[in-house]
């Protein structure tokens, strides 16, 4: 099963920097307007090492200088003593009515595995672009700029048990991001919590809920560094959560269907008759809290999505008819029959389309999904329930895969908490 280990962290040094001044969201989610604003916050974010900026290749040299120069600097400091990182996440969402959750969890290294091992398992497939980019900087940096977001089920919380004991001390980390996100940090390096925590994770598998490219990156860093003759990377660094823990929040990823040469909502709805239960919810498109709702029930019976039009008031609930009792987990899945049935089957968006993204656009934000349809955005838009947690565990023990953007494990986990030197 998985093995973890401390490692000697690298990280920001706070009375030196502001911690909510240096933190960033993951690479993958930053576009350029919020690079621009993050490199504005301060010269020290760490946007400067997880998107350096420069042209080709010289951009990772660069990050690699700027590592460097931090480290020398003191504004990065490398922990004594090898540590695993208690990591808390206070926040709110809409999605949830508002009320606050503190997700907890922690970083470590892992012990890294091929997928085929089925040790450390995935649920989406990856592309190649993002891994050629992030294999280059982890080349030039000698270094995992940041986490790979993993589960593993502990529903007695031994392991948060063991690591409770550490939140009495001051943190090393305690700042919030721009989506409102309090990120709380502390090291432990007390060889007994860090021996109780690797015995319940040497139990378990772990599950890949966000970070597949950066994960299939280690590996392939891994294999970069053993033919170097070292085995530095062996080890990935991964932020672990407890799968059964209520502060783990999955929230609905919706898709906005946009470019179609032709679309006609009387005629997709006519066509999809045949194959869906389709009912129709007057004023739904302006009721975020009603199309959840309605969601939420039809989802327990079976896989059921809601779909918007520009210039219509109402919204219509589509039930899938066919007995999937026998089918595959991934079969199964809301996002797979929207995906097959309905995006490929009925409108011909087929799965290259869907993974370039030509006719879909995800929005992460109920509300704003419902603003942007009512503006005339898209053609349609297609309103999702969450995935449940047990549902990715169940399709990733099977060996599934689900289509792209169907799990959105909220908040994401800030970049800058802490680096790994390799």
């Amino acid at each position: 099963m998985a093995e973890i280990a401390p490692f000697r962290g690298v990280r920001f040094d706070t009375s030196k920097v502001e911690a909510s001044r240096v933190l960033a969201p993951p690479y993958d989610v930053i576009d350029a307007d919020q690079r621009a604003e993050l490199a504005a916050l301060d010269p020290h974010n760490c946007v400067r090492l997880i998107l350096p900026e420069g042209e080709g290749d010289a951009k990772y040299a660069a990050a690699a200088r700027t590592l460097d120069e931090w480290m020398a600097s003191g504004v990065l400091v490398r922990d004594d003593a090898p540590a695993i990182y208690r990591y808390n996440q206070v926040f709110t969402s809409a999605e949830l009515g508002d009320r606050e959750v503190t997700r907890r969890g922690f970083i470590a290294a892992a012990r890294l595995h091929r997928f085929d091992e089925r040790v450390i398992l995935p649920h989406e497939r990856t592309l190649k672009g993002p891994k050629i980019d992030r294999l280059k900087l982890f080349k030039a940096t000698a270094s995992h700029p940041s986490q790979i977001f993993t589960l593993y089920s502990d529903p007695d919380g031994a392991a948060d048990r063991a690591l409770a004991a550490a939140e009495a001390q001051p943190p090393v980390v305690d700042g919030t991001t721009a989506d409102g996100t309090r990120h709380i940090v502390w090291k432990v390096d007390d060889a007994d919590i860090i021996a109780a925590v690797t015995r319940v994770i040497a139990e378990r598998n772990l599950y890949i809920a966000d970070g597949h490219h950066r994960y299939e990156t280690m590996l392939a860093y891994r294999d970069f560094r053993r033919e170097q003759g070292d085995d530095a990377a062996d080890f990935g660094t991964l932020f672990l959560a407890n799968m059964d823990d209520p502060g783990l929040i999955v929230l609905p990823t919706h898709r906005l269907v946009h470019s179609l040469a032709r679309f006609s909502r009387d005629d997709l709805l006519a066509r999809a008759a045949a194959t869906f239960d389709v009912d129709t919810v007057a004023g739904g498109a302006s009721d975020a809290a009603t199309i959840r709702t309605l969601l939420e029930q039809r989802g327990r019976a079976r896989p059921t999505v809601a779909m918007i039009v520009p210039g219509s008031a109402d919204a219509t609930l589509l039930s899938y008819k066919p007995d999937l009792s026998s089918a595959s987990e991934t079969a199964r899945l809301d996002v797979t029959v929207l995906h097959d049935a309905i995006l490929e089957g009925l409108l011909g968006i087929d799965r290259a389309a869907q993974e370039a993204k030509t006719n879909l656009d995800y929005i992460k934000d109920t509300g704003k999904a419902l603003a942007m349809t009512a503006e005339g955005k898209g053609q349609c838009c297609f309103l999702m329930n969450p995935t449940p947690v047990a549902q990715v565990k169940r399709v990733s023990d099977e060996g599934g895969f689900m289509p792209q953007k169907s799990t959105f494990f909220y908040p994401k986990i800030a970049s800058g908490v802490v680096f790994r030197k390799l």
